[in-house]
């Protein structure tokens, strides 16, 4: 029996799911996927996969001008009626202000959301299209992200980074044509949100090792085959050649079906995220142009890599992981959340002290012991998942991509800040978490 990581896409999407070792049953709600060139022509057959016969067709300004009229082409070619809203800004934010627009603007003659753009787009439209009971389809306008297939959606709710679980899209379109032609930018912030999921990997691993949470090795292996994907394509990535970025956009498919799979993004995301949703809400709160996800995260792996450089050579110690649980402030924490977090510190802490208990002095033992058990089985997952910090520096420069702070106009206190406070906006464990259960946080060193 073939393995999730060596199915091919159309094997991968079969709507009768595939029975797994780890107990569930993995299935994608994507019905339809078409990469290659041209392929925006096939979207008349895509929307009739999903049971659309009259769009709602939701664009911005940018992805207007990338894809819309290949779009329409295709739509009037076919006879297919739709309707259309396109948002006025250049720039538009995942959050309940987006979310409401659409819901006011909606078209109730029509039967299914048409989604044409990347990562903003698609989120909304996801919550759009679930929150309507509709179909959804996208076509992708850059291979900038990898949550086209995933089932969930990156949002701002009451100032806070959140990931929604919803549907994943029943059609994609990637036109490879159309894709090759995003602005640079995306096509880095493609390979940086991909960079990212040797991290996420490998904290999965070590959370379930500290939490007992679920952890699937036929969805991890999938998505390193996407990291493989993306890798290899990597050095060509500028050249802008239709199949190197079909490459790209398959890696990028497979992680959000690997994401579909396992029902959560773990799959995909770790403390390099973090960095990205903690700077990304700092400039939210101080009115501040955002930089893009994937570039921000492409940053937040390297940092990431280097703490775990350091973490090689460490050994645990009870006495200092216990002193640190002993001198922790409650109040003090408070303070330097509502420091941080400004406006949305309230929301964290209410979720803290009701929900999460993740600073109780009884979770932090019950941790500990579990890294000091198994430590030198964290450090075997160290070594098997994350490649050297060098290796990924060069695949990032080869291709332009920032990878420091201060090429993205983040400040040391800023970084100091995402990292001290990444495990603070949602119950997940990171390494910030477990560095903390290790009383190592507050001093650990990022330079």
């Amino acid at each position: 029996m073939k393995t999730l990581a060596e199915m091919t896409l159309e094997e991968l999407i079969a709507p009768d799911g595939h029975a797994c070792a780890c107990g569930r049953e993995h299935r994608v709600g994507l019905k339809y996927l078409k990469i290659g060139q041209g392929a925006v022509r096939m979207l008349p057959e895509a929307l009739a996969a999903i049971g659309c016969a009259h769009p709602w067709i939701v664009c911005d300004r940018n992805t207007e001008r990338a894809a819309m009229p290949q779009v329409l082409q295709a739509l009037q070619g076919a006879g297919i009626p739709y309707g259309l809203y396109r948002f006025d800004s250049e720039t538009v934010e995942p959050d309940e202000r987006a979310v409401g627009r659409l819901l006011m603007a909606f078209d109730p003659a029509c039967d299914g959301v048409l989604a044409v753009g990347s990562g903003v787009i698609n989120d909304c439209c996801k919550v759009l299209a679930h929150a309507l009971g509709k179909p959804q389809a996208v076509v992708a306008t850059a291979p900038s992200m990898d949550g086209y297939a995933s089932n969930s959606s990156s949002m701002i709710r009451d100032r806070v980074k959140v990931t929604l679980y919803n549907a994943c899209p029943g059609a994609i379109i990637a036109d490879t044509l159309l894709l090759k032609d995003a602005p640079a930018r995306m096509l880095q912030a493609g390979l940086g949100d991909m960079l990212a999921k040797y991290i996420a990997l490998c904290e999965w691993r070590i959370s379930r090792l500290v939490t007992g949470e679920y952890y699937c090795e036929a969805v991890a292996g999938l998505m390193r085959r996407s990291l493989a994907k993306i890798r290899s394509a990597a050095p060509r990535l500028m050249e802008r050649d239709p199949d190197v970025i079909g490459d790209v956009a398959e890696g990028l498919i497979l992680s959000g079906v690997a994401m579909a799979f396992a029902q959560v993004s773990r799959p995909a995301s770790g403390l390099e995220h973090y960095f990205s949703h903690l700077w990304e809400m700092f400039a939210l709160e101080r009115g501040l142009p955002l930089e893009l996800h994937g570039i921000q995260v492409g940053v937040g792996t390297v940092l990431t890599l280097r703490i775990y450089d350091r973490l090689r050579t460490l050994t645990p110690n009870r006495e200092t992981a216990e002193k640190a649980m002993r001198a922790f402030d409650p109040a003090a924490w408070e303070q330097s959340v509502r420091r941080v977090f400004g406006k949305a510190a309230q929301t964290l802490i209410d979720s803290e002290y009701r929900v999460w208990h993740k600073n109780d002095p009884t979770t932090q033992a019950r941790h500990l012991e579990r890294i000091l058990t198994h430590w030198d089985e964290i450090q075997t997952i160290v070594a098997e998942e994350l490649p050297k910090t060098e290796e990924v520096l060069a695949l990032m420069r080869a291709v332009g991509e920032p990878d420091n702070p201060e090429a993205i106009g983040e400040s040391a206190q800023d970084v100091r800040d995402a990292f001290l406070h990444s495990r603070d906006i949602r119950d997940k464990y990171l390494t910030s978490s477990m560095l903390w259960d290790l009383g190592l946080l507050e001093t650990f060193p990022l330079e």
